[in-house]
């Protein structure tokens, strides 16, 4: 069974993922061209969460599968509008 002080590791792992992406986001909608490392970086940061949070889920509990889920969410949705924008910008 996940631990709380596991989940709460990685749930917090997560929302600096999160972060950092989100900001690369912001930046690259407001200009035409971005740093094209940073932004790779922060897609491949998303998607090493989402693994942790996958594999995470499968040792919690009801809720903190739910919580897993829920920042699971959060990510993809992220993830798919990077690549969206990234697909746009070319």
């Amino acid at each position: 069974m996940a631990t709380r002080q596991s989940v709460d590791e990685h749930l917090q792992r997560s929302e600096q993922a999160y972060e950092f992406a989100n900001e690369q986001f912001k930046t690259a909608s407001k200009q035409e061209h971005y740093n094209d490392n940073e932004y790779s970086e922060a897609q491949m940061m998303l998607e090493n969460a989402v693994n942790e949070l996958n594999k995470l889920s499968l040792s919690a509990n009801d809720q903190q599968r739910e919580q897993l889920y829920r920042m699971r969410l959060q990510l993809q949705t992220l993830q798919n509008n990077m690549i969206l924008q990234r697909n746009f910008d070319y």
